[in-house]
């Protein structure tokens, strides 16, 4: 409500200052920088009031898994990566590293972040699914145009607000040593933890923290996230396609392609596209994952 009273006061404004201008005591700019600000304050509160579920003021945990395409794919990876903690620090949202298993050459084979805001997961839960690159490759002698995929899956991080119930017989725990780059950051100890839900078989691992107990209750708060979005798909069949979703990561699975060389990126599921590539791929993501929210996710016809 407070947001609504807030956008009504810059409609008043912008009415009022055209009421100026008709007496001649305002500028026709003044009056159009007035009603773009107004235009902009309402098409917020459209696009906010799409973020209508309890789920979606949650914070967020988001997976990215190398696909299709080898190092080109790690590397495209971890480009994904980078795009999405500039995003989240744009946001002013905190943003640690749960897991990580990097490339053999280069890039990541896939990591899990934890992105921590107000409405993390509604803003960011339309990115699942496959992302595509399309790039004259670094890693190719001949400079071909390559092509790669990598996945990106989102759960909502539950918090004390959300309550999961699980068994701890149906937990299966395992201790392992953090893996890293070397040096002095490298763990000696086995304080990385994974654990199996068994009934389920999600499998989940945290090395976030240097205490194995610290690294046991993270991994208990991501599996409560799992498990979370997985009662979700099942209360709420319309919004609850995301395993259904989970396609291959290659050819034709794509809800998104970012084709570097054309200077195109373009999402398949709203028809949003931009040449911007540099300024998504540095975290300018607001216009897709608006137009998703927007048009619900539905398909739009392809002009390729």
């Amino acid at each position: 409500m407070a947001k609504y009273r807030e956008v009504e006061t810059v409609v008043d404004d912008a009415e009022l200052l055209l009421d100026f201008f008709r007496e001649e005591q305002a500028t026709e700019e003044e009056v159009d920088a007035k009603y773009a600000e107004a235009l902009a304050a309402v098409d917020d509160l459209e696009f906010r009031s799409t973020l209508n579920q309890p789920e979606d003021e949650l914070g967020c945990i988001l997976e990215i898994n190398a696909g299709a395409g080898g190092t080109e794919a790690c590397d495209w990876a971890e480009m994904l990566l980078r795009m999405y903690q500039m995003w989240a620090e744009k946001k002013g949202f905190k943003v640690s590293e749960l897991n990580r298993v990097d490339g053999d050459v280069a890039g990541i084979r896939s990591v899990e972040l934890e992105i921590a805001g107000d409405f993390a997961y509604g803003l960011l839960k339309g990115e699942n699914g496959v992302h595509r690159l399309v790039r004259v490759s670094p890693y190719n002698a001949q400079g071909k145009r390559m092509t790669s995929f990598a996945s990106v899956f989102v759960h909502p991080l539950v918090d004390e607000r959300i309550e999961v119930e699980v068994n701890p017989a149906d937990l299966e725990w395992d201790t392992f040593r953090s893996s890293g780059a070397g040096g002095q950051h490298v763990n000696k100890t086995e304080s990385a933890v994974r654990v199996r839900h068994l009934p389920t078989g999600i499998v989940v691992e945290c090395q976030q923290e240097r205490s194995q107990h610290q690294n046991r209750d993270k991994a208990m708060q991501m599996l409560k996230s799992h498990l979370y979005e997985l009662e979700l798909q099942k209360r709420l069949e319309a919004r609850g396609k995301i395993e259904a979703s989970k396609m291959k990561n290659e050819w034709g699975s794509q809800i998104r392609s970012y084709v570097l060389d054309d200077r195109r990126v373009k999402d398949h599921r709203t028809g949003h596209q931009t040449s911007q590539t540099d300024a998504v791929l540095d975290g300018d993501l607001d216009d897709f994952l608006k137009a998703f929210l927007m048009h619900h996710g539905e398909p739009v016809p392809e002009q390729e």
